[in-house]
């Protein structure tokens, strides 16, 4: 008694016995001299180091304090009011979809602040109009491929962006229409007249402070040297701390952290900036691990936005460096080759057919591009032979999404939904190229 018979077993462990299996033949026929796939695990490297350097200490730290302030500060009937799936569409995708203006960050710094707004209860529509929007509608991105790439490609790239993530914002609602509607309903009624803890302008103020850290922190440098870009790129770091300083006497007014807190911050990062002063990074790392011991302590309002950005960060983190790792492995960094030679894309992506638009769509869909960094990668390949179309639709999947971005999507949505996602990306980015390419070349 008690004994399986061999049948039921079977069907009870067949996925853990075909992935061991599957897991064995790999490293047991795996070429290591094959100097494709050395190059490929470099890239791999390369890229997760160069992630970890630029993007992980000034965006997703940030990133990740501003989605705990979301989830801590932010009252969820003001969420449910202007992004909820019982709001106002035209307000709901209206402040979603120009959301990448302000923020002007990559796919994967985008993603707390949109599992921050999720989790608070924004509708799936409205929530997905953001993710994309988030990364794709970059002001300065735009303006440097109208400059880079012609005044034409520019234009069509801010229309399509805007005009995406709004429809898709749609569709999403329309395809999980009843599961948003279960879920609106779990979290009850909004109610307009719901006192907030504290002033609405003083939140607002606060957030605005949060996002300007993050904004100023990665200004990216501009084209040309002069105009007013510039002078705010030269200014970043006097911007950013300033900002920093304003977020503290804020927190000290009307958040109750205390002077005594407050110097346990402001005179560590003052001296890192005086002790290195040519590594303005150097204090902006400090000031962050100052706040967190200082609120770590904090049994408050305070202590939670630090454990709601920590649980954030416990999320995302993994997952995003194992799809960094995935992609340099493939496709390599910017100007270099992974396991998939570059001429393959280059010869893939010639003339305007359906084939060369969907593998643009599809190749931007998984690779991972830093903000801004498409702009020179499609400048090398339109010199090779890309056509228009398929430009236009790599610039519209490329920034918005990758493989990194997508396994986290996946823990936040569920699979069915990312795929949905990851599909209305690709079939739009495909569709809009083989408009705009007929357009181009008639």
């Amino acid at each position: 008694m008690g004994r399986r018979s061999a049948p039921s077993l079977w069907r009870e462990e067949w996925k853990p016995l075909v992935a061991m299996a599957a897991l064995f033949g790999v490293l047991y026929w795996l070429p290591t001299e094959s100097p494709r796939l050395q190059a490929g695990l470099v890239e791999s490297l390369a890229l997760a180091r160069w992630y970890a350097r630029e993007h992980v200490l000034l965006c997703l730290v940030p990133a990740f304090f501003i989605a705990g302030a979301i989830t801590v500060f932010l009252n969820q009937q003001a969420v449910l009011r202007y992004l909820g799936p019982t709001a106002p569409k035209v307000v709901a995708y209206g402040v979603a979809s120009v959301a990448g203006t302000i923020l002007a960050v990559c796919s994967c710094t985008v993603l707390p602040l949109f599992a921050g707004i999720y989790a608070m209860g924004a509708g799936l529509g409205p929530a997905s109009a953001f993710l994309y929007s988030g990364p794709a509608i970059n002001v300065l991105a735009i303006i440097l491929t109208a400059r880079i790439l012609g005044l034409q490609l520019g234009v069509a790239r801010a229309l399509g962006a805007v005009l995406f993530a709004v429809v898709i914002g749609l569709l999403m609602h329309l395809l999980f229409r009843r599961e948003d509607q279960a879920r609106a309903a779990l979290q009850g009624p909004t109610d307009p007249g719901l006192d907030e803890s504290r002033p609405l302008r003083q939140t607002a103020v606060y957030f605005a402070l949060l996002v300007g850290i993050l904004v100023f922190a990665n200004w990216s440098r501009p084209p040309t040297q002069e105009g007013f870009w510039f002078v705010v790129y030269q200014a970043r770091w006097w911007l950013t701390a300033t900002v920093g300083l304003g977020l503290g006497l804020v927190l000290v007014a009307w958040f109750g952290l205390g002077w005594a807190r407050f110097a346990a911050v402001v005179v560590p990062t003052a001296g890192s900036a005086l002790a290195f002063p040519g590594h303005p990074a150097v204090p902006f790392v400090v000031a962050f691990v100052a706040i967190s011991w200082v609120l770590a302590s904090d049994e408050g309002e305070l202590g939670q936005w630090l454990r709601a950005s920590w649980g954030y960060a416990k999320q995302i983190v993994p997952l995003l460096f194992a799809g960094i790792l995935v992609a340099g492995l493939l496709l390599g960094r910017p100007g270099q080759e992974g396991l998939i030679p570059s001429h393959w894309i280059s010869q893939a992506v010639g003339g305007n057919s359906l084939g060369a638009n969907l593998f643009a769509a599809a190749a931007g869909a998984f690779m991972y591009f830093a903000t801004l960094t498409e702009v020179p990668i499609l400048q090398g390949l339109m010199g090779n032979g890309m056509g228009n179309g398929p430009a236009l639709a790599l610039l519209l999947a490329g920034p918005a999404v990758s493989l990194p971005s997508l396994l986290v999507i996946r823990s936040v949505l569920g699979t069915k939904k990312t795929l949905a996602f990851l599909a209305l990306v690709m079939v739009m980015s495909t569709a809009v190229g083989l408009l705009y390419g007929a357009l181009a070349s008639s």
